[in-house]
């Protein structure tokens, strides 16, 4: 059985680091079987969402299609004044568009979350503000997030980075959302047990 994670993140400068973390975290996904589909930079360039507006640019028709239909998401945002930037609140507005779905939102949906910044309290901050937009979509973030200090750590073009254990804990990420949205497949309703007492210990 194959689950499709659905990966959003970066910026608008080409190749940014959170670009490159977020390919990192879906490389993990791919690892454990997942089909992965990204959005990032440019694509996320999205009129300001307004609900009154029925209308939609296609791009994001396409994204929000793809979350409709992802078994898990990923979610990396570089922090910009020590939350998420402009480009990924607004991009994660149109999720908006899901409310009146079956599983509305993010709803049963193993969500990876991961936050860059130039310093560890814009990414701490920007980390707690990415799970606490999963939990207002009623997605469930997994046990394991990431904050990177873009000061100490570095990604290359070719999917290295400066540091092996943050490599690792980026592919591990992946590995959670695939893994978590596998077994949630065989629970009530399409949500994974394993989240609900993580999240609730």
């Amino acid at each position: 059985m194959t689950v499709t994670v659905v990966g959003i993140g970066g910026s608008l400068r080409a190749d940014s680091q959170s670009q490159r973390a977020l390919d990192l975290v879906l490389a993990g996904a791919r690892e454990a079987g997942a089909k992965t589909v990204a959005f990032t930079g440019p694509e996320l360039v999205l009129p300001f969402y307004d609900p009154a507006v029925p209308e939609r640019p296609e791009h994001a028709v396409r994204m929000v299609e793809a979350l409709r239909a992802a078994d898990g998401v990923v979610l990396v945002s570089p922090g910009y004044h020590g939350t998420v930037s402009g480009l990924v609140k607004n991009t994660l507005d149109y999720i908006e568009d899901l409310r009146g779905d079956e599983r509305p939102y993010l709803d049963g949906r193993a969500v990876g979350c991961v936050a860059t910044a130039m310093g560890w309290q814009a990414a701490v901050t920007t980390l707690t503000a990415l799970r606490s937009i999963v939990h207002a979509l009623r997605g469930w973030p997994t046990p394991l997030g990431a904050a990177l200090n873009s000061r100490e750590v570095r990604f290359d073009p070719e999917g290295g980075c400066t540091d092996t254990q943050v490599s690792e804990t980026l592919r591990t990420i992946g590995q959670q959302v695939a893994e978590f949205a596998l077994r949630g497949r065989h629970q009530p309703e399409g949500r994974p047990d394993v989240l609900l007492r993580a999240d609730e210990d």
